[in-house]
């Protein structure tokens, strides 16, 4: 089996690159398919995940104005297409050029949209006038129309999948990647939370829930590991809190730094199928989220191994922050179930139904 990914990015540290790091690897390894995974303007970067050497990349310079940008991405795909060959094409790009990829590939051969986001995600704060609402729901409605020519699109949770107006769906979550019989002790007043300093992952909704949490629990500490360090370190700075927030650079031995912790907290605004949810309950750590689009309600179970909050009801995210920091011995029992839920999205089961998948397509 020859499978070709389609990205935008494969070097980052964002949770696209760490989940197809986790599968490519898997299918070289264990299934001996050839991989191939085609970026764009990236060439000149480093990578921040380990990738099997075995594994074929392939990188293609994007720039100018749209129509520029489209007729390079339409010349570019097909060349490459047809030099890799492939079986089987995945697409895994939440943008809006993802869902023109069917239309502009000269292919017969099946092509996958790998969901690993909500259809309503958003770089910024939407407006709620007439106009941009018209937008909005025609740009939804253009996902809708090139999601269904896909041969399949892959969700990673029914909640994801129920979004699309698509007949052409399955869902396969993404696999928790730690393997470790290590946990988290849950007795240290830190509380760890994991994101790129973007709208959607909704950091800033975090600064407002914690500087009202300090105002009770000053003995507790947050610490973040983000993409723009400097510019978090500032708002922190800004809001008096640098002593009780501290602000980190992304890393590779994270599993560390959720051992040292006792709570894990997720404020985003949309989510796919969160992988830090996953690796935080493979080391036992009870977590608290917003109840966005769509990740976070396919893993955390409401009062058994964390909470779920309604999206921005800030007030109850505060009250149940703050009674898993009071009660030891609950944040103990929801770490134990954690543990538990983590293991349903074990690798091997995960990568199992992937090769049926492939067979089947």
């Amino acid at each position: 089996m020859k499978l070709l990914y389609i990205v935008p990015k494969i070097k980052n540290a964002g949770g696209v690159a760490r989940v197809l790091s986790i599968k490519a690897n898997y299918f070289v390894e264990h299934f001996n398919y050839e991989v191939h995974i085609l970026s764009q303007n990236e060439e000149e970067e480093s990578f921040f995940y380990d990738f099997n050497y075995k594994i074929i990349f392939h990188n293609i310079h994007l720039k100018g104005n749209t129509f520029q940008f489209l007729k390079a991405y339409k010349k570019q795909l097909n060349k490459k297409i047809q030099e890799i060959k492939p079986n089987c094409i995945l697409v895994a790009d939440n943008g809006l050029k993802a869902f023109i990829f069917p239309l502009i590939v000269k292919t017969k051969l099946p092509i996958v949209f790998e969901c690993h986001g909500s259809k309503f995600i958003e770089e910024k704060h939407q407006k709620n006038d007439f106009f941009s609402k018209s937008i909005q729901k025609t740009k939804y409605h253009f996902k809708d129309f090139g999601a269904r020519k896909f041969t399949k699109i892959v969700a990673l949770s029914e909640e994801s999948l129920k979004e699309w107006n698509v007949k052409n769906g399955i869902v396969i979550p993404n696999p928790s990647w730690i393997h470790s019989e290590k946990i988290a002790a849950l007795n240290n007043k830190k509380v760890i939370a994991i994101a790129r300093n973007s709208y959607e992952k909704g950091l800033s909704r975090l600064l407002i829930i914690w500087e009202k949490i300090i105002e009770k629990h000053p003995d507790w500490t947050l610490e973040i590991f983000t993409d723009e360090v400097d510019s978090l370190k500032n708002i922190t700075a800004d809001l008096k809190m640098t002593s009780k927030i501290k602000v980190s650079a992304f890393i590779k031995n994270i599993e560390e730094k959720y051992l040292e912790s006792s709570i894990y907290v997720m404020t985003s605004r949309t989510e796919g199928f969160p992988m830090v949810l996953l690796e935080a309950m493979s080391l036992g750590l009870p977590c608290i989220a917003f109840d966005c689009p769509t990740g976070p309600r396919s893993i955390i179970k409401d009062s058994e191994n964390g909470f779920l909050i309604p999206d921005n009801d800030f007030k109850m995210y505060i009250e149940k922050l703050s009674f898993l920091m009071e009660n030891e011995e609950i944040r103990l029992e929801f770490g134990r179930n954690a543990k538990q839920t983590s293991e349903h999205f074990s690798t091997e089961k995960i990568m199992e139904r992937w090769k049926q998948f492939f067979e089947n397509l």
